[in-house]
């Protein structure tokens, strides 16, 4: 205890009732948490079966009951250490009888709405793509509980989602399955029906901590205030700070209100950062007191002040990552490590140029998210489709893919053989001139087209064929925002200019895929590698040094940012991308983005404002 700060003291030995502890970046919340169910044991003699400690993934539950197994030189412990599903899911076990196997698989979820949106004969660009939507949608429906009479959906129209939900609900009841949701919904209902096992899990778990307070929705923290009840032993450790999942249902408000909620809460700040510099610390308080809806903090830092942290406007993308590539080179040869970098982005599309450039240098680096392939979205494979048709293909497929992208009323009927022949379907739709004349221009523009080099004609594709006016289109029918889907064809466009023939970005397509498989192996035996990571995956890591990269409005924030409240979202997660760095901090910005101007993100210029 001697060793903590006065702080760290007050909430390690608050003995009973509700305490809000607000845990910045950096200042051993970890520590806290896990000293305090040793000072409840050790000091209070609280019985440790009495105590559940509850957090957001199985990782942090791991790991803290094994900092407090190793910091008490005890092999097991009656402490509960859980995540929220899996305390939710014991309750349920108990009174209801589930079962592992009662759990709905992430397969079993994929195919359950397949099934329900081919019932609804929906015909998606990309069918994947519209089942994650909807089924984050069901989700966040299930968890926020919203008047599903006057529920406007945004995934789909709002009747056909209605149609999904039940679908797919009824399927899962059918075949005696739960989802994730379903652990808190049922929870909660059964917790408020039955006041004896109420009764009963309240006497089982007399004292409550939870970690990352910040990122609870509404639905677990009604649940989490009827088993605290009522002697109210709650004790709540986070930083609204760093609230970043509004898309999954948390709330900071709900952290923010805390007080009124429980009148008599103490409230404790860890205002001692351990793990940045001063200049790190001062600069990204500087942006996040920006916000207005927070609780106010003054944090200061453990360590010196060290260098300023460095941000530079790029001419472009190719300059940027030039810096980047020279930075961590330079770093290596001066005996440091890859595994002391990170670079860090708003969005999991961004560092695909990025990523291989550092193959071509020979860099090792770890992707902690998924990075889409671009030459897998439904658009560039509806290009590829024009460029194949445009060199004289004459394929089934690739007919199928762009027949009516824009639209030119052609059905599949019309396609007999595995290949096209254009006088058969002139000769198909003889009675219908109008469509003939449709299928003549496609075929001239096709002809002249394939005479261009891939950016000309990627070109010709999008304004003269009017593939760009067809996303317009599709964009404002299914609610999606134009600008995302018309990047990817900038994006395609930037990357056409490097290749004089079709065949040569073909083949420099097939290089980077097997390139990329052959270093995904060879990284998992390589600790020793760049991180390449989303600023949300990001949180709760550190590293030496932190590149922020594409630093631009419409990037972060994101171009969907419209209310205070999502702009506010957007300036915490940069906040939390700014404070993984423990030394080094890098901002960069470009002027051009795929070729078109582009604006320092209002973040950086707080930062810089004087």
């Amino acid at each position: 205890m001697s060793r903590l700060s006065e702080a760290q003291q007050q909430a390690v030995s608050h003995r009973d009732g509700p305490m809000l502890v607000l845990a910045g970046p950096g200042s051993g919340k970890t520590l806290v948490l896990t000293l305090r169910v040793r000072y409840l044991t050790e000091v209070c003699h609280i019985n440790p079966g009495e105590i559940l400690v509850i957090t957001f993934t199985k990782a942090a539950a791991r790991e803290m009951r094994g900092r407090y197994l190793h910091m008490t030189g005890e092999e097991n412990t009656k402490v509960s250490f859980g995540t929220f599903h899996a305390v939710f899911f014991q309750i349920l076990k108990l009174a209801y009888g589930y079962r592992a196997e009662h759990i709905l698989r992430d397969e079993e979820r994929y195919h359950f709405l397949r099934d329900a949106i081919l019932r609804q004969k929906l015909e998606p660009e990309n069918e994947a793509e519209l089942i994650s939507s909807i089924s984050s949608e069901i989700s966040r429906v299930k968890n926020e509980r919203p008047d599903l009479k006057a529920y406007k959906a945004v995934s789909c129209n709002s009747q056909i989602f209605l149609a999904i939900f039940n679908e797919y609900d009824n399927r899962l009841r059918r075949s005696g399955k739960i989802d994730f949701d379903d652990m808190l919904g049922y929870c909660y209902e059964l917790l408020k029906e039955r006041a004896d096992i109420l009764k009963a899990w309240q006497r089982k778990f007399r004292y409550i901590l939870v970690d990352e307070f910040q990122d609870i929705n509404q639905l677990q923290y009604d649940i989490v205030r009827m088993l605290a009840a009522p002697e109210n032993n709650l004790f709540i450790v986070g930083d609204d700070d760093q609230s970043i999942y509004r898309f999954r249902g948390s709330k900071p408000q709900i952290m923010l209100h805390f007080e009124e909620d429980y009148p008599a809460a103490k409230r404790v700040l860890l205002d001692t950062n351990y793990r940045c510099t001063g200049s790190i610390v001062e600069g990204a308080g500087k942006v996040i007191a920006c916000n207005k809806e927070r609780f106010p903090k003054n944090i200061r830092a453990e360590k010196e002040q060290g260098p300023p942290i460095l941000t530079h406007h790029f001419k472009n993308q190719e300059e940027e990552y030039a810096c980047i590539l020279e930075k961590i080179r330079a770093w290596k040869e001066r005996g440091g490590s890859y595994g002391d970098i990170a670079v860090l982005f708003r969005t999991n599309t961004q560092p695909r140029k990025l990523t291989e450039e550092l193959i071509s240098e020979g860099i090792p680096f770890r992707m902690r998210d998924s990075l889409p392939n671009l030459y897998d979205h439904w658009i560039v494979k509806d290009i590829f489709a024009y460029l194949h048709m445009a060199k004289g293909s004459l394929k089934r497929s690739d007919f199928l893919q762009i027949m009516n992208r824009p639209k030119r009323y052609l059905g599949r009927e019309c396609l007999e053989s595995e290949e096209i022949s254009w006088e058969a379907l002139l000769t198909w739709y003889d009675d219908k001139p109008w469509v003939c004349e449709r299928i003549e221009k496609l075929r001239k523009d096709l002809k002249l087209a394939g005479r261009l080099t891939p950016s000309g004609a990627l070109h010709y594709i999008r304004h003269i064929i009017n593939y760009e006016e067809y996303l317009k289109e599709y964009a404002e029918y299914r609610g999606r925002n134009q600008e995302e889907l018309l990047q990817i064809l900038d994006e395609l466009e930037e990357l056409a200019k490097n290749f004089s023939t079709l065949a040569a970005w073909e083949e420099h397509i097939d290089r980077v895929r097997e390139e990329m498989a052959r270093q995904a192996k060879e990284r998992e035996q390589n600790p020793d590698s760049v991180s390449l990571s989303t600023m949300h995956s990001s949180k709760g890591l550190e590293y030496r040094i932190v590149f922020i990269i594409d630093a631009n409005e419409g990037i972060t924030p994101h171009r969907r940012t419209v209310f205070e409240e999502d702009m506010e979202e957007e300036r915490r997660l940069f906040y939390v991308a700014m404070t993984r760095a423990k030394e080094l901090l890098y901002i960069f910005s470009v002027k051009k983005l795929y070729g078109k101007k582009a604006e320092r993100s209002r973040f950086v210029e707080e930062l810089l404002d004087e």
